[in-house]
Order: structure tokens, then sequence, then C-alpha cells
């Protein structure tokens, strides 16, 4: 710009200016990210050169729309400009069913879920056109198996090594529910609830899943129990009825799929899928130990201690789940009265009810009949006197685990009722405590 020495620039020309050259300099990283990433991702496929159209490179007069055509990108554009151009899509894209196969990335992508779903549904069809009359090996994939002969009114069930077949293919299935169920229904939600903030949207997804479900699964595990002589969590049907190794339909494909939610559970954990909370190492034991419970009450052929422990945990987390939906809504009070009643859920479901499941497996373990007392699995039974410990122990792991998180609860409905401070102490990435538009200040 050439102008006389003694001319001083205008200074909103001057501001105009710069916020031009901030605003292409943003794009223009976008751009870089884009390019890196494809040629990332080319390289280990395909050998020959990435083309880059010129249309790519022209910039655009508004650095919005250059968002709002990019989406998934993150880099290079403020938190306010994405909020301008809609809600933000995940940073992690579908790159083919091998790629995603062999990099676990179908976990994260709907669409190679999908994909990987759809392959034993189609094969088995095809073996059911090609070979009714055979047995179709792809069932066990997709259907519960091992009937009992001779049982009717209802058809009773026993466990089988086929069904870890089942197992496999139901935690793709939770994959693609989870996944899809967050990214094209409880994030577009969240963004029209007034929710801006990404980690917001994340944590809210998380919740709202969540919420549907420990929702259908503690109304399931009610209606098992209901239908068993356990009801209402009557200890000692535990023992003195025991084998339990038949089941009914409904009872054997509840417990598999509870059994395959809590093994993607895991590995959500393990991918780090949901950024980790300051209880990382408290809910990596949770896991373990439930996954260790659940085996085990499988195996054993003990599945109604297994599904009333579903049940204390699955009540609790569905109403924890609604009153953190409402704190990412700012229904601050709302919020603070379903967190109180929260509470009072998960000191019964949590604290009570397992304490009484630990007073029968210490007090009425020897209401077992004597002669299912040994270590004899051909017969159905394997509670030897020494299991006793091996199913206590998991529980009160379990207790102490609840304990830890007790005192956390309580600070925070304390400071709920009477300081109106409604964040959750276990994370460091929200700042659920701070109004939406102090968070997302241009970057």
């Amino acid at each position: 710009n050439l102008r006389p020495a003694n001319e001083q620039p205008d200074e909103g020309k001057r501001q105009a200016h710069s916020k031009e050259v901030v605003d292409e300099t943003e794009y223009v990283s976008s751009i870089v990210c884009v390019l890196r990433r494809d040629l990332t991702s080319r390289s280990r496929l395909d050998p020959t050169p990435l083309i880059v159209s010129p249309a790519l490179c022209q910039l655009p007069t508004d650095p919005v729309m250059g968002a709002e055509s990019n989406g998934h990108l993150r880099n290079g554009v403020s938190r306010r400009k994405r909020a301008k151009a809609g809600p933000p899509q995940p940073d992690f894209l579908y790159n083919g069913l091998w790629n995603d196969l062999t990099s676990l990335n179908w976990v994260r992508v709907p669409t190679s879920s999908l994909f990987l779903m759809s392959i034993p549904v189609l094969l088995y069809l095809q073996w059911q056109i090609i070979s009714p009359n055979a047995s179709n090996p792809f069932k066990y994939l997709l259907m519960i198996q091992y009937p009992v002969a001779g049982t009717s009114n209802p058809v009773m069930y026993q466990k089988g090594y086929g069904d870890i077949a089942f197992l496999a293919y139901y935690v793709i299935v939770f994959s693609f529910i989870r996944q899809g169920l967050t990214f094209y229904v409880l994030r577009p939600l969240a963004w029209k609830m007034g929710i801006k903030k990404e980690a917001k949207l994340d944590r809210f997804a998380e919740q709202g899943y969540a919420i549907v479900y420990f929702g259908i699964s503690g109304t399931l595990g009610l209606w098992a129990m209901y239908n068993s002589p356990a009801w209402y969590f009557q200890g000692r049907h535990y023992f003195q009825d025991y084998p339990y190794w038949k089941m009914t339909k409904f009872m054997k494909s509840y417990y598999l799929l509870q059994y395959a939610y809590w093994l993607q559970q895991f590995l959500i954990l393990v991918l780090r899928l949901e950024k980790p909370r300051k209880d990382f190492t408290e809910l990596v034991i949770h896991h373990i130990v439930t996954i260790w419970l659940i085996t085990g009450s499988y195996v054993v052929n003990f599945t109604p201690i297994g599904n009333a422990v579903f049940i204390t945990m699955d009540v609790s987390d569905f109403f924890l789940a609604i009153s953190k939906c409402l704190n990412y809504l700012k229904f601050d009070i709302t919020s603070a009265i379903a967190f109180a009643w929260f509470t009072c859920v998960w000191t019964y479901t949590r604290h009570w009810l397992n304490w009484c499941i630990l007073w029968s497996v210490y007090y009425d373990f020897d209401l077992i009949p004597k002669w299912a007392q040994q270590w004899a699995p051909e017969t159905g039974a394997w509670l030897a006197p020494w299991m006793k410990w091996q199913i206590f122990i998991p529980l009160a792991l379990l207790q102490c685990v609840n304990l830890l998180w007790y005192l956390p609860i309580w600070r925070v409905l304390y400071r709920a009722v009477f300081k109106n401070q409604y964040a959750d102490e276990r994370s460091d990435d929200e700042d659920d405590g701070q109004p939406d538009d102090e968070n997302d200040k241009d970057d």
C-alpha cells in the first residue's frame, strides 16, 4: 500500500484487514489438514500421487461457509465459527471396510459396523436359500441356540460354545447402535436444544445413549426377576434352587445381550472412544469386575444373582444419565431435583441392595443342595465350597468402587443445593459451571 508518509492508516480498515488475514489463514490451515489426512490414507492403499482440484485451493469469501462445507474439520476453525456452520461432525471418517476392520475403526464408524452386521445376515439368508434343510452355521451369530431336548411351554435353553459367536456379533451390533444414535440423533438433538460446545455435545450424546440403554435393560431385568422365584431380591433362592443350567429364551437372550453390551463398553474404554474423566481408574476397575462377574455367573450357571447385580447398576445409571442431560441443557433446578432423586436411588440400589446380596452370599451359600456343592461341570454344578469367595470377592470389589463414587455424589449434591453449582467434578474438560458463551470464545 503506497501512501504519503504523513498519512496515518485508518483504524477500522486495519482491523478489517487483520480479520481477513486471520480468516484466510484459518481456512488454509483447514485445507492443509484434509490434504495431510488424504495423503496419509491414500499412501497406504494407492501409490499413485494425489491430484488436488484447483477449486479446492480457492479461498472462499466467507470462511464460515468453508467450515460448513468441511464440517468434519476442526483445526484452524474457531469454535464460534463452527457453531455458526452447524453441529460439528466426528473427526474420523470411513476409510474402507478392510482398513476400519484392521484398525478397529469400525467401533467408531457406524457405516463400517453396519457393513459388518450385514455380512452374517446375508450369508445366513444365502445358506437358507441354497440348503434350507441343512443346519445353518451362521445361526449361532444371529439367534439364541442350544435348546434343551424334551422341554416345551416354555422351551428351555442351556449354554454352549456357540454363544461366543453370538457375543461377538452383538458387540458389533451395539457399536452400530451406539455410534448411530450418537452422531445421527443425539448430537443433532443436543445442538437444536442449545448445546454448542463440542465437549458437551459428546457428553450429552453419551448420557442420552445411557438413558436409552439403561431404561430398556433395567426394565427387562426387573421383568426377568419378576418371573423368577428370586423376586424381589430374595437371596435364599439364588442358592437353594441352584444350579440354573436351564434358562428361558428370554433370560438367555437378556443375559447374553447384557454381556455383549459390557464387552463393547470395555472396548470403548480401551480405545479411548470417550474422553477419560478424572475417575478413569475407578471406571476401568468397575468394568473389569463387572465382566468378571458376568462371565463367572454365566459359566457356573448362577445367572439369577448376576441379574440382581445388573438391576442395581442399570436403574441407578438410568437416573444419573437423566440428571446429567438436564445439567447440560442448563435446567439447573430440574437437574438438582433429578440429581437428588438419583442420589436416593443410588443409595438404595448400589449400596443397600448390594449389601443385601453380599449378606446372602456370605450366609446363604450353604443352602445350595449338597449334591451341587461340588466342582462337577458335567452335572451343571460348579459351586464347590471354595467358590463362595470367588463370588464374594468381586462383589465386594464392586461395592468398594461404588463407595469411592459415593462421596463425590454427595459433594455434587451439596454444591447443587446450597451453592447453585452444578458441575460434575469428575470432568475436567466441560466447564459445566460456566455459560456456553464464555466457553465458545474464538480460538
